[in-house]
């Protein structure tokens, strides 16, 4: 891949666009369609906006992987709807949501839009995979900020954060970056780790909150010279905060496996240039007629074949 490549972290935007669009949008049988029929929207204005040569459609194969529950047993504990013995969790999603799902991944399929999920992996890690292998530029397309670390501008890589819809889109580079969080790509992962997230369970460091952190990295360079500097009776900590971090040392110890995501998944050979016509005509014109997609699989295939 030489073009430009966009990842969608794809729960991330089928989740807003859940949320986004009323559950009115319904099929003829009455079931609501609204993440489907958004999430297809979505993809059409991406494309339309932003002309990408190669898509990915990055899946949850698993949300909550046992290796990082092992290091960290609070990640994302709270969102576990079912306990699965052998298999991954259930995680908790709206009751008309969840049968939602299936159908986005049908209908990628038929549309011959490159669907990737790896077992034991988070779309997280599949999406920064890709962007470790990718040769052009990258756009990647989530709602969830922990992507921020893949930002870098030497090898083109951006995140394409929604503030409302797709349509209002955050265009995250490191200047972005450096005005928000005073640090760049490659320290954001240090700066979430050191911050914490309630929404995924990570405790973080007390007392060191995100602009504690910004100051911390840029006086020490990175989350090693950090923890050195507390064994450093000269640096400038203050006490408290070398309690703190002190304090902290077993979870500073296996929290940056946890909150970086991988670039090393075993990603399965896929075709990911932007399809110009539907993969599968006859089953997705059998997919649009029994839920009714209408306009919003029309639109998005017209947009495809420009």
């Amino acid at each position: 891949m030489t073009g430009r490549l966009m990842l969608l972290d794809t729960a991330s935007l089928y989740f807003r666009a859940y949320f986004g669009v009323p559950d009115s949008v319904k099929a003829p049988d009455g079931t609501p369609v609204n993440a489907v029929r958004g999430l297809l929207d979505f993809i059409d204005r991406l494309v339309k906006d932003h002309r990408p040569e190669h898509l990915v459609a990055c899946m949850d194969a698993d949300w909550r992987p046992q290796w990082r529950v092992d290091l960290i047993p609070t990640y994302k504990a709270h969102r576990v709807a079912e306990e699965h013995e052998g298999a991954p969790d259930a995680e908790e999603v709206p009751d008309t949501l969840a049968p939602q799902v299936p159908v986005i991944e049908e209908v990628l399929d038929a549309i011959g839009i490159a669907r990737v999920g790896v077992a034991g992996y988070e779309a997280d890690d599949v999406i920064g995979t890709f962007t470790a292998r990718a040769k052009g530029p990258v756009d990647i397309v989530t709602g969830d900020r922990d992507l921020y670390q893949l930002v870098d501008d030497a090898r083109g890589v951006r995140v394409l954060y929604p503030l409302k819809g797709v349509g209002t889109l955050q265009l995250t580079d490191e200047a972005v970056l450096r005005e928000k969080y005073g640090v760049d790509g490659r320290g954001y992962a240090d700066l979430a780790l050191l911050r914490g997230d309630p929404s995924d369970g990570l405790p973080g460091v007390a007392g060191i909150g995100e602009k504690t952190a910004a100051k911390l990295l840029a006086e020490f360079g990175d989350l090693a010279g950090i923890m050195a500097a507390v064994d450093d009776p000269g640096a400038k900590l203050t006490p408290s905060q070398r309690r703190r971090l002190t304090e902290a040392r077993p979870y500073v110890a296996v929290a940056p496996k946890v909150v970086r995501v991988a670039d090393d998944v075993p990603l399965p050979d896929v075709g990911t240039a932007l399809p110009h016509a539907p993969r599968d005509p006859a089953a997705l014109e059998e997919l649009g007629h029994r839920w009714g997609l209408g306009g919003s699989l029309q639109r998005l295939l017209t947009t495809l074949a420009r």
